[in-house]
């Protein structure tokens, strides 16, 4: 066993079902779902709470959805003819121009936590599929050691709390969402949810 996989197993279940989701965002936002994504999406079940009902919600429109449907929604909302409805990037939602500086203070933090992008991804580390990924792969070890709760949180509002939410609501509303408006309302939900638990455990 290796010294990240044994970190790995020293992660909580709830922490590994947090950056579960976090993942789970992160491949939904990152590209269109094949049939096989969609399949697991409509299968997945909810309870009662807020975030229950939003992952119910995604389950029952995936179910309807059809590949070719979903990859002309994702086409629409995040590339389009020049570009897409929405521009899911922090250095967007916090400047109102790409590539500013959010991007390089992420690329920073990037840098000192030994996280590099992948050699097949050619977009900005500051889209929000990339972020949910980072986040994910903090909570499990992936690049080193779990990071301490304190520091997921430093992370968090720094990168992904103070634009988050507001890209989730715009997806929610936006003109050309389906399916990607069920996941805006799970994705709002759960940043919601994580900012309350990072606000409880900083007091």
């Amino acid at each position: 066993m290796t010294a990240s996989e044994a970190q790995q197993m020293n992660v909580s279940a709830e922490d590994r079902m947090r950056a579960d989701f976090y993942n789970f965002l992160g491949l939904l936002l990152s590209a269109p779902p094949d049939q096989m994504l969609l399949d697991q999406v409509s299968g997945l079940t909810g309870d009662e709470t807020d975030l229950g009902q939003a992952i119910q919600a995604m389950a029952r429109v995936a179910k309807v959805t059809k590949p070719a449907a979903a990859e002309r929604e994702f086409n629409a909302l995040f590339i389009g003819l020049g570009r897409g409805e929405l521009l899911p990037y922090a250095s967007f939602y916090l400047t109102g121009f790409l590539n500013e500086k959010p991007l390089a203070q992420l690329r920073n933090d990037m840098a000192m936590r030994g996280i590099t992008r992948a050699r097949n991804v050619f977009e900005p580390e500051d889209n929000i599929a990339s972020l949910m990924e980072m986040m994910a792969g903090m909570i499990v070890g992936r690049f080193g050691a779990a990071a301490s709760l304190e520091d997921q949180r430093a992370f968090w509002n720094k990168h992904i709390g103070p634009w988050a939410m507001h890209f989730y609501s715009d997806l929610e509303g936006a003109e050309n969402s389906v399916l990607y408006a069920s996941i805006g309302t799970a994705g709002r939900v759960f940043m919601e949810i994580e900012r309350e638990a990072f606000r409880m455990t900083a007091a």
